[in-house]
């Protein structure tokens, strides 16, 4: 029964992709990337909560909490939750930004902004250097769900369906299939969560009686290291800052028709959050029913597939396969735009769709082949990830409120932020405590602001003795950036 209503599910999702492109002839690269930004309030919401809540909620949260306590549950909580109002104001900009350059990508308002070539590759360098582990980390999480859910597939046989079903998703329309796919998800996804709490909740006789068997069981259900709470408040801080900094949500935002529509998702995006309570019960009840597990990720599935019936069984696991599944097709969808768009020079918009599937491609065939081949490859950039993502942010800023930022201290300021969190972090050096990320964002911004400074002061000097004026007036029209986006 499971199977049957897996299989039902994931074919309907084939469906709605198959019919996503609404008898539309040959669609450009704007339509393939970014929708055409015509995406309404509905569609978007359901996009990008896609993008946030993916098969990390349903595995990773659970699995954090069983084997690291409640400070992970609170970080995980916390860092998304601040996250909403940082991008109901931030998210708009970088919107507007997008439309008056015509950006597709995140290195494009960078480029369409400065003009500056070496500032473009700087920045899509970084963002495929982290972003090329999140397409494995998708692939582990769906082997572990559909394994853990009794299905019993191979980790071959699982990478590759779902490396198709990606393509198939994507290779049609764009990112318009996604989107729509991530309506069926996020109902399954909820559904499944929901059921699977209140049956805790029904099976344990109460919420407060699952936290007192769970202490019982020696299980912390408070954080009572004061260092611990140092690491969660920065890193809740740090990655709250960094989130709208992701290549994936940057995509997401461009595809919305206007500000307002992002705005208005921005305000309901935090009830999804009411997920939460649901999978922290699946988590203590794990604890409790099932303290020996060897993978801690198990912990959400091997608490569906006790108290479950079959049918929800299959509920869950299709839920868990689609939020993979997206979250991995609009990543490679973002890799083809970074790598066509601004790491290949000179390839001709019209020629660029065809070469952001050739990527796409090629990305999924690399990710497929380390999920088999070298599962613990990329463990150490995946830890970085949000790391590298935090240093666009002064960039950003500059781009939206700063003219004295130059390019070359924004792109001499990623580098070394880039460098000194991934440095910290093989070199496992700790400081109070404190996010690495964090640490490393400061000093983006010192040695953005300094190497800005020095420029400056050279051509005033330039300015003040050179002859002749008109050179130098020249000079200046190309040194500086051009006008930033200024909020209303």
């Amino acid at each position: 029964m499971a199977a049957i209503v897996f299989g039902s599910i994931i074919l309907l999702s084939i469906g709605i992709a198959l019919n996503s492109r609404g008898g539309k002839g040959k669609i450009g690269v704007e339509e393939y990337l970014v929708g055409g930004r015509s995406f309404s309030g509905i569609l978007l919401f359901f996009l990008a909560v896609g993008e946030i809540y993916s098969i990390g909620t349903m595995i990773g949260f659970p699995g954090g909490i069983y084997a690291k306590g409640p400070g992970y549950g609170i970080w995980f909580l916390g860092y998304i939750l601040l996250a909403y109002p940082i991008g109901y104001y931030m998210a708009p900009l970088m919107w507007r930004a997008g439309k008056k350059y015509g950006a597709m990508t995140l290195p494009d308002i960078f480029k369409g902004h400065y003009s500056h070539r070496g500032l473009e590759l700087v920045v899509a360098i970084s963002a495929l250097l982290f972003m090329i582990p999140w397409g494995q980390l998708q692939f582990e999480g769906l082997v572990v769900a559909l394994n853990a859910l009794g299905f019993n597939l191979s980790p071959t046989l699982s990478v590759i369906v779902s490396g198709c079903l990606a393509f198939i998703y994507i290779s049609i329309s764009g990112v318009k299939a996604p989107a729509l796919i991530s309506i069926l998800k996020d109902i399954i996804m909820l559904l499944a969560i929901i059921i699977t709490g209140v049956v805790v909740i029904k099976e344990i006789n109460g919420v407060s009686n699952l936290f007192t068997l769970a202490k019982q069981h020696g299980a912390m259900v408070t954080i009572d290291k004061s260092e611990d709470l140092v690491f969660s408040i920065t890193t809740i801080f740090f990655q709250s800052l960094a989130f709208y900094c992701m290549p994936i949500i940057v995509t997401v935002v461009f595809t919305s028709k206007s500000e307002g529509t992002i705005k208005r998702t921005q305000r309901f995006m935090p009830l999804y959050m009411l997920m939460y309570p649901f999978l922290i019960l699946a988590s203590y009840f794990a604890l409790v029913s099932i303290p020996d597990l060897d993978n801690p990720n198990h912990a959400f599935m091997a608490t569906v597939t006790s108290i479950l019936p079959p049918w929800a069984v299959g509920l869950v696991a299709a839920g868990a396969a689609l939020s993979g599944i997206l979250v991995l097709a609009v990543t490679s969808l973002a890799v083809g735009g970074l790598v066509s768009r601004n790491l290949l020079s000179n390839v001709p918009e019209k020629s660029q769709r065809k070469w952001v599937q050739i990527i796409v491609l090629l990305y999924l065939l690399c990710s497929m082949g380390l999920t088999l081949l070298a599962p613990s490859l990329m463990l150490n950039l995946i830890n970085t990830a949000y790391y590298g993502f935090g240093q666009f942010l002064p960039g950003l800023l500059s781009i939206f409120f700063f003219r004295f930022i130059r390019p070359a201290g924004i792109a001499a300021g990623l580098i070394v932020g880039d460098l000194f969190a991934i440095g910290m972090h093989l070199a496992q050096l700790n400081f109070l405590n404190i996010n690495i990320g964090l640490i490393a964002l400061l000093i983006n911004f010192t040695v953005a602001y300094a190497i800005s400074m020095y420029l400056k002061r050279k051509q005033k000097a330039q300015t003040t003795f050179e002859e002749p004026i008109a050179c130098n007036n020249i000079e200046l029209e190309e040194t500086y950036p051009k006008k930033p986006v200024i909020v209303d």
